[in-house]
């Protein structure tokens, strides 16, 4: 089991900055990725960045140049880096950990941390 613990949310105006983080614990050396995930009101959950074990990223092409994703191992923690926010950025932000144990793939999500952009 994985266990993700966000923070970090909150509301800011359009053009403003914030920095999300999760913390993660449990089976640790098993994770794959990490990345975090989005949802608004009225729409399907959508993949805004990851980050692999090596450190490779991928971001949603909506966010790119705007937000970076890191990773601390000796914390566990993967945090999200916002800048340039916009109102179409406000929606709740999931913490996601992807494991791979015996050829098994699953899938750990947080609590989720409202992220509202004023305009």
């Amino acid at each position: 089991q994985v266990q993700l613990v966000e923070s970090g949310g909150g509301l800011v105006q359009a053009g403003g900055s914030l920095r999300l983080s999760c913390a993660a614990s449990g089976i640790i050396f098993s994770i794959n990725a990490m990345g975090w995930y989005r949802q608004a009101p009225g729409k399907q959950r959508e993949l805004v960045a990851t980050i692999t074990r090596g450190g490779s990223t991928n971001y949603a092409d909506s966010v790119k140049g705007r937000f970076t994703i890191s990773r601390d191992n000796a914390k566990n923690t993967v945090y999200l880096q916002m800048n340039s926010l916009k109102p179409e950025d406000t929606a709740v932000y999931y913490c996601n950990a992807r494991t791979i144990r015996f050829q098994t793939t699953t899938d750990y999500w947080g609590q989720g941390t409202q992220v509202t952009v004023s305009s």
